[in-house]
């Protein structure tokens, strides 16, 4: 029979640590609801709703493909932020390049399932600031410069399938609406970048390189925002080159550090 969720706030705490723990302890592979159940004691309907819980706050998540529960980047912001995921870790140096050398502020982020996370950001020495994002901030996948850049490196279908299911939460940034980002996504993989001018916020573009894993999968995106005269004609080409050269070294980083399983399980 299973076990009734404790409604104490006390006992939901121990249940969603016993949880997370398990996750840890399963590691890349992930999870199935089954195996976390078994694992906890929980029944599947106790799990299902602690990880819902979970994913809700960026501390779980489900990847599509397999239906496979990871940890989330919330749990890597908690510990010391970013800095122990290897992906934030190994780009904390990039990021301070990218804002040493142009000015501007320089973000990372990661997918996760349906979203895109901020997880590291940098500011640069240009005096008007233009903080699009925080780090943890999450946004349906495709929406800015960044996740932008992630969705249009992923397969046609699966493009339409997040596209589809987070066409909902879409229209909560008209600019990235459902019938509008398959538009974005044809530009960006033209351009082999992604480029936004004032879709986000009115007077600030963006440009963003995606961050791809041995397999050509994204692992990451690096991006730059200004105020929209810095990302602009030739300066927009040059900083669109400085990604991709960065992008293109963090790749190989990581492809050192990181097995092909990791990559694929970052998706």
């Amino acid at each position: 029979m299973e076990k009734d969720l404790d409604v104490t706030p006390v006992k939901s705490i121990s249940r969603a640590a016993a949880v997370l723990r398990v996750l840890a302890d399963l590691g890349t592979p992930g999870g199935t609801l089954g195996d976390i159940a078994k694992a906890t004691g929980f029944g599947k309907g106790t799990a299902h709703r602690i990880l819902a819980a979970l994913n809700d706050e960026g501390f779980a998540y489900q990847n599509l493909t397999t239906r496979r529960y990871h940890l989330g980047a919330g749990i890597g912001l908690l510990a010391r932020r970013a800095s122990v995921n290897e992906i934030g870790s190994f780009a904390q140096p990039v990021l301070m390049r990218l804002a040493d050398e142009t000015g501007d502020t320089a973000y990372i982020q990661v997918r996760e399932g349906l979203r895109s996370v901020c997880i590291g950001r940098q500011q640069g020495t240009y005096p008007i600031k233009t903080l699009s994002l925080d780090v943890g901030q999450s946004r349906p996948l495709g929406v800015g410069s960044g996740g932008l850049a992630i969705l249009s490196s992923l397969a046609p279908a699966e493009i339409t399938t997040i596209i589809e299911a987070n066409a909902r939460w879409l229209a909560e940034y008209p600019a990235f609406a459902a019938d509008k980002l398959p538009g974005l996504v044809r530009q960006t993989q033209s351009l082999g970048y992604a480029y936004v001018e004032g879709l986000v916020l009115p007077g600030i573009n963006a440009i963003a390189m995606p961050v791809l894993g041995q397999d050509g999968h994204p692992l990451a995106s690096l991006s730059i925002t200004a105020i929209a005269e810095r990302i602009h004609g030739d300066r927009a080409l040059w900083l669109a080159g400085l990604l991709r050269e960065e992008a293109r070294q963090l790749s190989a980083a990581l492809a050192r550090t990181l097995s092909p399983r990791n990559a694929q399980e970052t998706k």
